[in-house]
């Protein structure tokens, strides 16, 4: 008997060693449980943080967004004002040269026409003392040289008021200077000569007042 509990003392009860074997497993099963449970409560803590974050992002974002349209309408606002305001000034620029023109033209054609009367009246007051000496002058040659001395006065001054006679005989048709009222063949001209001045012709400047009535030479 003393062997036997010798034995048992050395190598232990069975049953009481097996039960605290699966005592310890299931510690360590429990262990290993939490261990794991705890890892998953981590991961699940941390997917919520980054959801979280994920979540503040776009809304980061939207607000970004949004801002960033607000700011692109304002500024289209601004632009739009500034060329309203560009387009409002530049009207009223433009209004104010056309009057402006129009004012400066219509004094420029007063006074035009002002220097042209002058000029002419200079002529009419002649006229009017050669009608007064008709009466009293018997010789003929000398009423004659009165007329041409009127005349060359007149054109002398429509000369300086720009007036110029357009050249016709002997100078070729041009349509933009002469009108051909007839047409005369001949052999002593070129064609398209003219060979006769029917009404003078006059231009003010490079401006054909009238054209000249010729008559031009063909074959």
């Amino acid at each position: 008997m003393k062997n036997f509990f010798k034995y048992r003392k050395q190598k232990g009860n069975p049953f009481t060693d097996k039960d605290k074997g699966d005592e310890n497993k299931t510690m360590t099963e429990e262990i290993k449980e939490q261990e794991i449970t705890e890892e998953q409560t981590e991961n699940i803590e941390q997917e919520i943080v980054e959801e979280n974050n994920s979540e503040n992002n776009i809304e980061n974002e939207e607000k970004a967004e949004e801002n960033a349209e607000v700011s692109e309408e304002e500024k289209l606002k601004k632009d739009f004002e500034n060329l309203n305001n560009q387009y409002l000034r530049l009207a009223a620029d433009f209004d104010n040269y056309r009057k402006r023109q129009a004012q400066e033209r219509a004094a420029l054609l007063q006074y035009g026409a002002e220097e042209c009367m002058k000029k002419v009246l200079e002529v009419v007051d002649n006229f009017d003392r050669a009608v007064g000496m008709v009466d009293k002058i018997d010789n003929l040659d000398k009423m004659k040289e009165t007329f041409f001395i009127l005349n060359k006065q007149l054109m002398d001054s429509l000369g300086k008021l720009g007036l110029e006679q357009i050249k016709c005989v002997g100078e070729k048709f041009d349509p933009t200077l002469h009108e051909a009222v007839m047409q005369t063949q001949t052999d002593e001209y070129p064609e398209e000569t003219i060979i006769n001045e029917l009404q003078k012709g006059y231009k003010l400047g490079d401006k054909v007042l009238r054209p000249a009535m010729v008559s031009v030479a063909v074959k």
